[in-house]
Order: C-alpha cells, then sequence, then structure tokens
C-alpha cells in the first residue's frame, strides 16, 4: 500500500471513530429557559374557563360602561371607587388570559370574585359603596400613577371602627413573604381568609400586594406608598403612629423601607429576610459571574447596610428564629449599626427556623405596642439622614437636594442644642434644607461655619458656593433647578430611577438605520414589556412616536425605542442638541468616542430638552435587571448606570441587552468625563 493509500485509510479509520465518539456523548445542553413568573399554571376544565371568561368579559363590559357613563363620572368621588371592583376582574381575567391557575381549587375561587365584581358595580351604579363602612377583612384597589394599572390591596380594620368619627388610628404596613404563585386572585383570597399573625388591637392593618414577588422594590416599591395614600383617603391616620413590618421577603423590604424612609415610621419590625446584595446573595464568590464596578456601586440603591446610620432615628425591632439561615441579615445589619454607634434591639425565636416563635413573637408585638404608644418625635432635637442618591433624600427634619459626588455617601447631621441654636455637619452635600419648628431668626453653624438665616417661608436652603454655604431662598432655588442642570429628587439617574414615576414607552414608526438595530430595539421593546408584566404586573402603556402629545411629555418620563431615524420623537430630541450623543446612520458619537453605527446603539437616561422640569427621557431601556433576577429578589437591583453603548453583535442574555462597551454616572451637573 502506498503511503497516500495508507494515509487515506487512517484518515478513514479515525472519522469513523470520532463519528462513534461523538454519537455516544450525550447531546449538549442548551441554556435552560428564562424562568417564568409566575410559573405556568394548570389546566382547568374546559367548561369552567368558559364560564370564567364569560363571567369576567360581562363585569369588564359592567365596569366599561359605568366609567363612560357621565352621570356616573361626575361624581367624581363615586367614580374613584371603580378601581374597588376592577381589582375583582382583573384578579379573574389574567389567570385566564395567562394560565395562572395553579389549584383547581381556584375556580371556586375566581366564580367568587367575579361575583364580588359584580356586585361592587351594581353598587356603584346605584350611587353606593357600603364597603366603604365595613370592618374586618375588607379588599380594596387604587389606579396607579406609574402605569394607570389597578393593583389590589387588603385591609384589617377594627371592630371599633366608624367612618368620619373616632380618632386617628395606628397603621401598620405589613410587607409580604415570598410567594411565586401569588397573583391577584392569589393575594385577595388569602386575604379574604385570615388577618395576618400579628393584629394590634385598634390598628388598621394594610397589606400592600407590591406588585407580586419583588421585595418592594421600583414599582413594588412605589405600590406600598400608592396603597398608603389610599388608606390615608379613607381613614384617619395618625401619622406619627405608623409602623413597618414583615417577614422573609417581607422582612428584606422592612429593612429597605426603614433604611430609605427613616423619617415616616414609629417603629420598624423586621424579621429575617435580607439587608444588601454582596453576603446574602454571595454575588462576589469564587465562581459566581463576574460583577462590574458600577452594578456594585448600585447596590448602594437598596442595600439597608450603607444607611444603617439612619436607623437612629426608627426604634427598630429586628426578629429572626435561631436556626433560620436568614438571621444573617439582622446579624449584618447589628455589624452596620455598631459602625455608627448604634444598638440593634433583636428578638430571636429559640431553636426555630423560618417562622415566628409563638413567645418570642407576642413579646415582639408588645414591644412594639410600646412604642407606638410613645410614637414618632415630630420635632426631634436631633436628627440624621445619609444616602448615597436623591432617590431617598428626606429623614423627618432634613431634605438634601444635591450632592457632590453622586452615589458616595453623603450625611447631614442637625442638632437643636436650645431652642435658638441649629448645628449641622455635613459630607458630600451640595445643597439641602433643615425643617424648623419656628421662625425666628436662629444661629446657624454648619461644618464650623456660621451662616446667616434670610425669610424662611416657603422653605429655603443651604446651599455650597465655592467651599461656603450659603442661605438661599425659593426664589433663587426654584429657578436653578428649573434648569434641570443639576441632578436633584426624582431627577437623578440611573435608568431605573425613570420607573418610580408615570413614564410612558414610545414606539418607533420610521424606518430604522439598519434592520440589526431595528430588529434589536423591536425585540428589547417586547422584553421590557413582558418583564413589566412579570414582575410588577401590569400591561404598559406604549404609543407610536407620532402620537406623543405635549401634555404626554409635560405628565410622563418618555421611554423611547428605536434610533435616530425610526423614532421620529427621539429625532426632535437630538435636534435640540441637548442630548450627549449624535447618531446617524454611519456613526454614533458619545463622551468624545466613535462607534460604528451599523451595530451599536446607545441606552441612557437625562434629563428631558421637549419637557417641564423632573421629566427624564431614557433610550431603549426597561427595568435593566433581566432574566438572572427572576429567581431571587436580591438581584433584583440596577444594573446598568445613567448610560451605555451597547454593540450589537452579541446578542440580548440574562444579564445585559447586548456587550456593554462603555457605561457610567453622569456627574451631579449632567456632564460626562471624557
Amino acid at each position: 500500500m502506498n503511503t497516500r493509500a495508507a494515509f487515506l485509510r487512517l484518515a478513514c479509520i479515525a472519522v469513523t471513530a470520532l463519528v462513534a465518539l461523538v454519537a455516544a456523548l450525550p447531546a449538549q445542553t442548551p441554556p435552560p429557559p428564562a424562568k417564568r413568573l409566575p410559573p405556568a399554571g394548570i389546566a382547568i376544565p374546559d367548561a369552567a374557563r368558559t364560564e370564567l371568561t364569560a363571567g369576567a368579559a360581562a363585569l369588564r363590559t359592567g365596569i366599561d360602561a359605568l366609567a363612560r357613563d357621565p352621570a356616573f363620572t361626575r361624581q367624581a368621588a363615586l367614580a374613584a371607587l371603580l378601581p374597588d371592583a376592577e381589582v375583582f376582574h382583573k384578579a379573574v381575567d389574567w389567570a385566564l388570559r395567562y394560565d395562572e391557575f395553579f389549584d383547581v381549587k381556584q375556580v371556586a375561587t375566581a366564580r367568587h370574585l367575579l361575583a364580588v365584581g359584580r356586585e361592587r358595580a351594581a353598587q356603584l351604579r346605584a350611587g353606593q359603596a357600603p364597603w366603604l363602612d365595613a370592618t374586618g377583612l375588607v379588599i380594596r384597589g387604587y389606579r396607579s400613577k406609574l402605569d394607570q394599572s389597578v393593583q389590589p390591596y387588603a385591609l384589617v380594620v377594627p371592630a371599633d371602627w366608624k367612618r368620619h368619627s373616632g380618632p386617628a388610628r395606628r397603621l401598620d404596613v405589613v410587607l409580604a413573604g415570598r410567594n411565586e404563585k401569588r397573583t391577584e386572585l392569589a393575594f385577595i383570597a388569602e386575604h379574604e381568609k385570615g388577618p395576618g399573625e400579628i393584629v394590634p388591637p385598634g390598628a388598621i392593618v394594610l397589606h400592600p400586594y407590591g406588585r407580586f414577588c419583588n421585595a418592594t422594590k421600583f414599582a413594588g416599591e412605589v405600590d406600598v406608598f400608592e396603597a398608603m395614600e389610599a388608606v390615608r383617603r379613607h381613614f384617619a391616620i395618625d401619622a406619627n403612629r405608623m409602623v413597618v413590618r414583615g417577614f422573609s421577603m417581607g422582612g428584606a423590604s422592612t429593612w429597605h423601607l426603614t433604611a430609605h424612609y427613616p423619617g415616616l415610621w414609629a417603629a420598624s419590625s423586621p424579621g429575617a429576610g435580607f439587608a444588601e446584595t454582596a453576603a446574602y446573595n454571595k454575588a462576589l464568590a469564587p465562581g459566581k459571574p463576574a460583577r462590574t464596578a458600577w452594578e456594585q456601586k448600585l447596590w448602594r440603591w437598596y442595600d439597608a447596610t450603607g444607611y444603617a446610620a439612619n436607623f437612629g432615628g426608627v426604634p427598630t425591632l429586628a426578629y429572626a428564629g435561631e436556626l433560620d439561615p436568614q438571621k444573617q441579615a439582622s446579624d449584618i445589619m447589628e455589624e452596620a449599626m455598631a459602625k455608627e454607634g448604634l444598638k440593634l434591639e433583636r428578638f430571636i425565636g429559640p431553636q426555630t427556623a423560618h417562622k415566628y416563635h409563638p413567645e418570642t413573637r407576642a413579646a415582639l408585638a408588645a414591644r412594639l405596642d410600646g412604642l407606638v404608644a410613645t410614637g414618632r418625635k415630630v420635632w426631634p432635637d436631633e436628627d440624621h439622614l445619609t444616602t448615597y442618591t436623591l432617590r431617598y433624600a428626606s429623614s423627618s427634619r432634613i431634605k438634601i437636594m444635591e450632592q457632590e459626588l453622586p452615589w458616595e455617601r453623603s450625611d447631614v447631621h442637625a442638632r437643636f442644642p436650645t431652642h435658638d441654636e441649629l448645628v449641622i455637619t455635613t459630607r458630600n452635600v451640595a445643597a439641602f434644607t433643615v425643617k424648623l419648628d419656628h421662625t425666628e431668626r436662629r444661629a446657624v453653624n454648619i461644618d464650623g461655619q456660621a451662616v446667616t438665616l434670610g425669610e424662611v417661608e416657603p422653605y429655603y436652603w443651604f446651599v455650597k458656593d465655592s467651599g461656603r454655604w450659603t442661605f438661599k431662598d425659593a426664589g433663587f432655588t426654584d429657578a436653578r433647578w428649573r434648569k434641570q442642570t443639576r441632578k436633584q429628587p426624582g431627577l437623578s439617574g440611573p435608568i431605573d430611577d425613570a420607573f418610580m414615576d408615570a413614564f410612558l414607552f414610545v414606539r418607533p414608526t420610521g424606518k430604522p438605520l439598519n434592520e440589526k438595530i431595528g430588529a434589536w430595539a423591536a425585540a428589547e421593546l417586547a422584553h421590557a414589556t413582558k418583564m413589566w408584566r412579570d414582575i410588577f404586573r401590569a400591561e404598559l402603556r406604549v404609543k407610536d412616536d407620532t402620537a406623543v402629545t405635549d401634555d404626554d411629555l409635560a405628565n410622563h418620563h418618555v421611554v423611547l425605542w428605536g434610533d435616530a431615524s425610526s423614532n421620529r420623537l427621539l429625532a426632535r430630541m437630538l435636534a435640540t442638541q441637548k442630548l450627549p450623543l449624535t447618531w446617524d446612520a454611519q456613526k454614533l458619537i458619545f463622551r468624545g468616542k466613535s462607534y460604528d453605527a451599523a451595530h451599536h446603539a446607545p441606552v441612557l437616561i437625562f434629563p428631558s430638552p421637549l419637557a417641564s422640569p423632573q421629566r427624564y427621557v431614557v433610550l431603549n431601556s426597561g427595568i435593566d435587571f433581566r432574566d438572572e433576577a427572576y429567581g431571587t429578589n436580591s438581584l433584583q437591583t440596577p444594573k446598568l448606570p445613567d448610560y451605555a453603548i451597547v454593540d450589537l453583535r452579541e446578542a440580548p442574555g440574562p444579564r445585559w441587552p447586548g456587550k456593554i462597551v462603555d457605561a457610567g454616572f453622569f456627574d451631579a451637573a449632567w456632564r460626562t468625563a471624557p
């Protein structure tokens, strides 16, 4: 056999062996599909589905007829109660639409909820709302400013409560643990059955839905305050006797709401849960995905540990079972508070895992009652505020309006040694104010510098100018902030800050710069819409770029999808030359760098050049945590800072919308560093 024939024979043998080997190997496992939230439900009988679908449609028709009836809508107070009927429709409609029945017994629940919805709609049509006088377990609803969705909340109303009479009541806000099957249907059923583990005598107890299963973050956070606002419209609530508490995921929510709203609560009681991301999630452990510097900085949004100094103003009773791994939250918060010179009061259930120990729970409830009886001090002689972001800028008496360096620790500590003295120390703050209980002139000292007060009504600010503190009245600061040239509360970034107030998605109708950009923008719009529905339980408002009005721009943050060619509104904004980029078919130029427009797109947040003060424009992004965070609330944190450039040659994945080739924060004046 010649050499060539021998080589060919050996090659054939090698190829045959390789094919056999590959055939013997298990097939490569494809990446798992994105986790579905809520999970897929069960199939219910066809007859039940037909019956419930017809019932939900009839209820919707009845509600819509009411909403269109001028005789009804002229009765503003009555018309505002429509969400109290609509929540029952939504609970059943979404269970049908998205296959969210998890037990055949929920068919009967759905029938019951439709009956309650029909009853309430009929009562409204008759000019009545008897549930406003109900005590015990009561289901209510409100319409959210974020997306105009209807959201439920549950109340426990004391038996001795009477509308329009009696004293203002204590309010307990109770935050729920994680339950991936707690749809609206399940939430309402749960709170029609029982009042919860701790029911203080005489108190109004509010169970917010929290928009499902997100540890009260983003829209879930807004939900708590919208539900509280709804409660205060209908009940006399003592603002100095409000309590926040919760267990497990609700404990995590309580840590965060206490840390970020220290001027609100008379007392707080987080049970278990988590208080930060890195240690609880082991996010920086070997073998875990690398976390970018900006992502780690953005953990400062929700990490309660960085705000530990704020707990000095809120009596906090931390609970955990002795055997519960989530005792870690109390441990790490105790350590963080100790560094601030504070002591955390703890209740530990002996030999108890992830639940309340009955005797310890009773002791905790009694201690809470004692704290609430004293109430929150309206005018504390000493107040402190720590923050990393102007999203959380207020305590009992302090409000920070500007930072020197965004996302670094900022502090204001105010003391009133005497009736006429105010002594303040600050760190990383450029503008702030302190509420005064009387308007007479005071001796004010800030960071060792004497400052003379001027006219303090209706409000005033201390502003740092060339390293010196100066007094400024409302006229000066209104003009300063109207220009939107400084980061300020409600206009401070990052991208996810736009989804804490009313916003509108704007869909492109024109031809994109190229097919890749057009396809990517369309897919990301669909992804963002689905994620909002999954995690925050609402269908987003989406308008064509040709249909957006001046009223839309004045009343919403706008999220523009597409590019400078496909989205007419984006083209208008670029034409103002106030956005920090240029973009055409050839080049995308940002921060002095040029990118090939054939496969790069910007994602950013910036003050809108076409709107009144306090409005953002966002390019090509919804809430920016992605599928990776579906399985754990601790990763439901901001992922992108104020801006990013995305290379579309890498497909979107569970963490990023493509390959991030540049990302960062604008400075305190909304400028970029080259």
